[in-house]
């Protein structure tokens, strides 16, 4: 039997690895060991969670107080889903710094990735069923009214009736228990494709003649990474169990009373950023959107003599340009919608949106300064 198991992990064990890769490698088995967190705790709280909007939030209160550790399970749920958007926007920047993109097919599974644990992350925002979950799903699902002639259709159609009631967050948490388990299809595809091509390396540069195994290697680098992400993650949630929650979701749902400032979850803070910049409804929508989508776009402007932004100075110094302008995003959607919170959103978003394209063109300049 032992030697059938190292049989089957021996294509891993021996995979061919560049020499020259750092820690910042190490976040997509992070993210794997993130992903796992998640459906085992999901799983042990849907044990105990009712889909009605009379005992939801009342169902939540029963796994704090009175379920074996189910305050602990709850806290490992709630803030493993920050530490899992932590961990991915890590890894996209890395991507976007060390130019990942190179490997098509790996980057757009990739980012359909990032779109369905957005998708999961929302839906599982709405199941505790406290102010802000209702309110942010109302707001969040009302957006697919700006689609022309199907929009208000699409809307009572999500909601199963005219405004969020018990058929919504049925549909919700079916949702949102069901989506993990194609996320781990995707994810298995992404390694598929990654495998293919192989890891990228800093330098950017051809490292098939200097390649290790990955164990004993990197199973340790990894093995240091993940304590280093355990460390930080149970400080997170036994220490700071409530810091990155918002307190309107410690008062049940009421349709009656509105929140004096509605904001979703604050990884997804910069997005809807990017959303109140834009006056028209419609146009919001699309930059919303396009905040995501844009990533699909690199790929196609990738054309440049080198393969990692070390060797080009100019770029690192817009590449942090962009990281700050991701923060800077971050912390205007916190903000109030008034002035002068819009109008420098609307200015954060239009560096958000060019950073893809003179990033790009400042490339070609300095190509063309090397030649």
């Amino acid at each position: 039997m032992k030697k059938n198991m190292l049989k089957t992990l021996s294509p891993m064990l021996n995979l061919p690895t560049p020499s020259s890769i750092s820690f910042m490698w190490n976040f997509g088995s992070l993210l794997m060991i993130c992903l796992m967190n998640q459906i085992l705790t999901g799983l042990f709280l849907a044990f105990h969670y009712k889909t009605d909007i009379n005992l939801a939030f009342q169902s939540i209160i029963n796994m704090n107080r009175n379920v074996n550790f189910g305050w602990l399970i709850r806290s490992f749920h709630a803030n493993g889903a920050s530490m899992f958007f932590i961990m991915i926007y890590i890894h996209i920047s890395r991507g976007i710094y060390m130019n990942s993109f190179n490997f098509k097919m790996t980057w757009i599974i990739g980012v359909m990735l990032l779109l369905l644990t957005m998708m999961t992350a929302f839906v599982g925002y709405v199941l505790p069923w406290g102010q802000m979950s209702f309110w942010g799903a109302t707001v969040i699902t009302n957006l697919l009214s700006a689609i022309p002639y199907l929009g208000n259709s699409i809307v009572i159609w999500i909601w199963g009736g005219f405004s969020i009631n018990n058929a919504t967050l049925t549909r919700f948490f079916s949702i949102h228990f069901i989506l993990p388990f194609i996320i781990i299809l995707f994810t298995f595809i992404h390694l598929f494709f990654l495998h293919v091509t192989g890891s990228n390396n800093p330098l950017g540069i051809n490292s098939n003649f200097d390649k290790i195994t990955f164990s004993p290697y990197f199973l340790i680098k990894d093995l240091i990474g993940l304590i280093m992400f355990m460390w930080m993650f149970l400080i997170l949630t036994l220490i700071f169990p409530y810091l990155l929650n918002d307190h309107n979701n410690f008062i049940m749902a009421n349709s009656m009373i509105t929140p004096n400032h509605i904001q979703p979850e604050w990884y997804f803070l910069f997005s809807y950023s990017i959303l109140r910049a834009i006056p028209n409804k419609l146009g919001g929508v699309i930059a919303l959107m396009s905040s995501i989508l844009i990533l699909l776009v690199l790929p196609m402007l990738n054309n440049k003599k080198f393969l990692s932004n070390k060797f080009y100075p100019i770029n690192k110094i817009m590449f942090w340009m962009f990281i700050m302008t991701f923060f800077m995003l971050t912390w205007i959607g916190m903000q109030p919608v008034e002035y002068p919170f819009i109008f420098t959103s609307q200015i954060f978003t239009m560096i958000y949106f060019s950073y893809f394209f003179i990033n790009f063109y400042l490339m070609k300049m300095w190509d063309k300064l090397l030649i």
